[in-house]
């Protein structure tokens, strides 16, 4: 009991804690957007192909999504419970939500698997691939897919590391696997000429070691919450509230999957497969705006979870502020540097001028109202730490299926330039967003707030 009481996410100043917390989370979702990222930079360069390979590894990135969105569904519905119920002093509720999320994350894994490896082909012709880049897409998915358990494993129960405090155990998760894929990388792609199924293997072969890493920590013993065998058959009852609040995050990621076949689709009938290879470096990049401010948001999800499940709403609301004003002001400073600079950025991807002429001024475009993104995020993650999954869900659906995809499909109806309008419905739909989310949550947070029991008032600990 004494251990609990004096748990640093309870006790710890909040910046002081924020800081321990979020950098190595951040850390973690730098090197972990390695994964992909570094696949798309090798590709793009390779000799006389490396345009048509990367158009076609780009309209790959929907079933990466969906698969990164059943790992969200039970790891970032399963961690914040699993903090509250520390917060409550209730270890063994907590390691009865671990087990169950890790039961059914490898369930998830065998059916996706499978239904990518029947049915991939077809879908990679709907979301966007041509003739010319069906091969190049095949060839990369046929190989990710069957590595579908160790996404599962190793970004689902990372969470759980994550939300015990452990942030710098959490960053050498994701940090052994993209290392290993940013060496194995270039060595299958260029030195074996394997090509975009080399990029493939590689990044199976360390998603594997970071999915044994995690569950060897979790089965161990200097975690607080352990893997044990009598929690790991799932129970209805434990995974029916996990899943309401993981279905948040799900759509965030899920839809990510749904909006990016809508531009493919909408970009190869407008614009062809340069439009889509402009598309895979602004999705790119777009992630690295994005993923940066989700790890501030992980490391701030435990201390708010904790402190909310302890009735302790001052530190709830200090902790709020802090992941406000860091992640307007990375997303702010991003946003400034792809308007003033975005050659250096698309030259990271790929050379050819076509393709370069193309992304230069998309980007612009697409991600000229992406400064907001960091209050979006900073608000919606807060609802989901102290466990208002139906508000969440709300946010999470009005960005990207309420206001992106409708976008898509109707502004190319009111300008000549269909490509410049497809390119347009991104910026338009973050800045509605972004401005609901915040009123939103100005209303509802202090009524929450208002609202929770504050155990520690009502018995002396």
């Amino acid at each position: 009991m004494q251990k609990q009481v004096e748990n640093p996410l309870g006790t710890e100043r909040i910046g002081r804690l924020l800081c321990r917390l979020a950098l190595p989370a951040v850390t973690a979702q730098l090197v972990n957007m390695l994964y992909n990222i570094v696949d798309r930079i090798y590709i793009g360069h390779i000799p006389d192909v490396g345009a048509a390979a990367l158009t076609g590894v780009g309209v790959t990135f929907p079933i990466i999504m969906i698969i990164t969105a059943f790992s969200s569904l039970v790891g970032m519905g399963g961690a914040p419970r699993a903090s509250i119920k520390m917060g409550q002093k209730d270890d063994a509720g907590a390691e009865e939500i671990m087990g169950n999320c890790l039961t059914v994350l490898m369930g998830i894994s065998v059916v996706l698997t499978a239904v990518f490896l029947v049915f991939g082909r077809e879908l990679l012709l709907l979301f966007g691939a041509s003739s010319d880049t069906i091969g190049y897409a095949s060839d990369y998915m046929n190989i990710y897919v069957c590595g579908t358990i160790f996404v599962q494993l190793a970004l689902g129960m990372n969470a759980f590391i994550t939300s015990q405090g452990f942030a710098k155990t959490s960053m050498f998760t994701v940090v052994i696997g993209a290392a290993i894929n940013i060496a194995l990388d270039p060595v299958f792609i260029f030195v074996f000429d394997m090509g975009v199924q080399g990029a493939a293997l590689a990044t199976v072969l360390s998603q594997a070691v970071s999915a044994i890493w995690v569950v060897r920590f979790l089965s161990g013993k200097k975690t607080k919450l352990k893997i044990r065998r009598q929690y790991l058959r799932p129970k209805a009852s434990v995974m029916l509230p996990v899943l309401a609040l993981g279905v948040s995050p799900f759509i965030m990621q899920s839809t990510e999957s749904l909006v990016n076949i809508s531009l493919n689709s909408s970009l190869q009938a407008y614009g062809g497969d340069m439009a889509v290879g402009a598309m895979t470096i602004l999705a790119s990049l777009m992630q690295v705006l994005s993923l940066p401010i989700t790890g501030i948001a992980q490391g701030a999800q435990p201390i708010a979870g904790f402190n909310f499940g302890a009735g302790q709403n001052d530190r709830v609301k200090q902790t709020f502020k802090l992941l406000l004003i860091a992640s307007l002001t990375f997303s702010t400073a991003f946003w400034l540097s792809i308007m003033l600079l975005p050659q250096v950025f698309i030259s990271l991807f790929n050379n050819d001028p076509q393709l370069m002429e193309v992304s230069v001024w998309a980007v612009r475009i697409y991600m000229g109202g992406a400064f907001a993104l960091g209050a979006q995020i900073a608000c919606q993650q807060t609802f989901i730490a102290v466990g208002q999954a139906k508000v969440s869900l709300i946010l999470a659906l009005l960005r990207k299926v309420i206001l992106l995809i409708p976008l898509i499909y109707i502004l190319p109806n009111f300008f000549s330039d269909k490509v410049f309008a497809v390119f347009l419905a991104e910026p338009v739909s973050d800045l509605l967003a972004a401005t609901v989310t915040v009123i939103t949550f100005s209303f509802q947070f202090r009524r929450i707030l208002a609202r929770n029991i504050l155990p520690a008032q009502k018995k002396p600990v």
